[in-house]
């Protein structure tokens, strides 16, 4: 069994999708080393957000990986992945933090039962990464852009803390080009 964890970073000043993947590269030695494999990342088109995806047998190898190449792990978490059953291609990500812990079943319901203003938006969910300690959340969204989806979440009446479009940075995939 694999563990899936979760790391949201910060840059100032931001940074490219070239400078995220040489560094993402960069460590892979040390990646590999204590066997994590990295899944993605998926970096705010502003360059100053970035929450990467990441496997290995326990969270402390990740934690020792990432420590040893550098990464500031204060917002490293495990969690559980969460698939749409319709899949798409998200480019908007949700930000949700609880002051105490919730059920995934109730907020997955919240969402379910306000999903016309989803729909009125043209948002449409694909994916969420849940917390273990189940008081932190961030959601994928394929929409025409961020506004969408903070209208569609605001008409919903769902928690949010922040809501940006990204660019999803996988080795071998193709850079993405700013507009």
């Amino acid at each position: 069994m694999t563990t899936q964890m979760f790391l949201e970073r910060t840059f100032d000043p931001p940074i490219s999708p070239e400078q995220a993947l040489a560094g993402m590269q960069g460590g892979a030695w040390c990646l590999e080393m204590y066997r994590v494999t990295w899944l993605g990342s998926f970096l705010a088109l502003d360059g100053a957000s970035m929450v990467c995806r990441l496997t290995a047998a326990d969270a402390e190898s990740v934690r020792a990986a990432l420590d040893k190449g550098g990464a500031d792990t204060r917002r490293l978490w495990s969690g559980t992945v969460h698939e749409a059953p319709m899949q798409g291609t998200p480019n908007v990500l949700v930000e949700r933090s609880f002051p105490a812990p919730v059920r995934f079943e109730d907020i997955q319901a919240m969402e379910l039962a306000a999903s016309c203003c989803l729909e009125a938006h043209r948002v449409k969910f694909v994916r969420t990464f849940f917390a273990a300690d189940r008081k932190r959340m961030l959601c994928f969204y394929e929409a025409p852009d961020a506004e969408a989806v903070r209208l569609a979440q605001h008409g919903a009446g769902m928690p949010v803390n922040a809501v940006w479009a990204f660019n999803s940075l996988r080795v071998g995939a193709p850079i993405p080009r700013s507009p």
